[in-house]
């Protein structure tokens, strides 16, 4: 579409300059001219490397760059290299840029994707938009939801884009100032770890830039358009969960949030009367730092007394002394596989009560 866009112009400007005008798309081919016999041919830059900063002069043509400033999308060229040639050229890559800008807001398929993620499209023009904008709905996508503490600069937006040059099947997308989303064609059946990999990647691509300020939640994989909302939602949900839950990870899929997503969900109100139930005998708070970490590493060591009472450098009678000192203070004991599934899930809802606003 931006072929057209731009032959429509460099048409209308043709007899005003009264030179040869032309557009490059990134791989050097023509794709808009003055002279249609030139449409499709690659162009000769002598291995300059272009830029938005500059204007490039090279066998009788004078060559500007525009779009990201880190990765330029498209190279307006003139006939000449004079002084005349460069402020066409200049003036050239300015209005087509704004010309782009503006249509791509309108009709992008950025745009659509981000509508379809955020739920702002209605699901019946779904497949006839997707359809009009030549998307493939049988292919299988995820969405990565990059979370940063603090507002993005555009630069590191650049910088994950540049990551997914394939913009036919990859988009980046701009949830707000902290958010970007990036929706990733796979292929069908991807392990869960080569998703993992691809999340570290993007992580380590933008170090030190955000180094230990930026965490991943990964949705589950979605085929077709319509459900890329489900994906989109899955990958917010394992970023609060994980905030929650996994505050030492900065890779969260969804997939494996397990009975912490669950607890998530659960209203305040239901949370506060189970801890009530369980800690009849005495509250939570009863129990002291020591006895919470010996907990910890119990449950670690898949309650097994000698391996924990080992990890934690006690006498195994030390531990069993405060395992039955547990007993008594909660009526639970952890020895016992049904009570230390409960004791688990308590604290694990203790966590989310005391990190959470009130859900009724």
């Amino acid at each position: 579409m931006s072929n057209r866009l731009f032959q429509g112009v460099i048409h209308q400007m043709k007899d005003v300059v009264g030179r040869t005008l032309g557009v490059l798309d990134e791989t050097g081919a023509v794709i808009s001219c003055t002279e249609l016999s030139r449409v499709g041919e690659l162009a000769d830059l002598g291995g300059e490397s272009l830029s938005v900063n500059a204007a490039v002069v090279h066998n009788g043509y004078t060559y500007k760059a525009f779009g990201s400033p880190i990765q330029p999308e498209f190279v307006v060229f003139v006939e000449g290299t004079d002084t005349i040639a460069e402020k066409y050229a200049s003036l050239l890559a300015v209005s087509l840029s704004s010309i782009k800008q503006f249509y791509d807001e309108k009709y992008d398929r950025g745009n659509f994707i981000k509508n379809v993620m955020l739920d702002n499209i209605l699901p019946g023009d779904i497949y006839l938009k997707g359809r009009e904008l030549h998307f493939n709905n049988d292919s299988i996508r995820v969405v990565f939801l990059i979370r940063f503490a603090f507002p993005v600069e555009i630069s590191v937006f650049d910088m994950i884009q540049s990551l997914f040059p394939d913009k036919n099947k990859d988009f980046v997308v701009n949830i707000n100032e902290t958010d970007i989303a990036v929706i990733k064609d796979i292929a069908v059946n991807i392990d869960n770890k080569d998703l993992k990999k691809l999340a570290r990647s993007i992580i380590d691509s933008l170090e030190p830039e955000v180094a230990g300020h930026a965490v991943v939640g990964i949705g589950t994989q979605v085929k077709g358009i319509k459900d890329l909302a489900k994906s989109f939602k899955e990958a917010q949900v394992a970023l609060e969960v994980g905030k929650v839950f996994d505050t030492e990870k900065v890779i969260v899929t969804y997939e494996n949030l397990g009975i912490a997503r669950l607890i998530y969900q659960l209203p305040s109100t239901l949370c506060e009367m189970f801890l009530r139930e369980v800690f009849k005998r005495g509250s939570i708070e009863s129990l002291d730092h020591e006895t919470l970490f010996t907990i910890q590493k119990f449950f670690e060591n898949n309650l097994n007394v000698s391996e924990t009472s080992r990890k934690l450098f006690v006498h195994r009678n030390t531990l069993v002394y405060r395992l039955e000192k547990i007993r008594k203070l909660t009526g639970l004991d952890l020895r016992v596989f049904d009570d230390a599934i409960v004791f688990k899930v308590a604290l694990m809802v203790k966590k989310y009560l005391d990190s959470s606003p009130i859900k009724y």
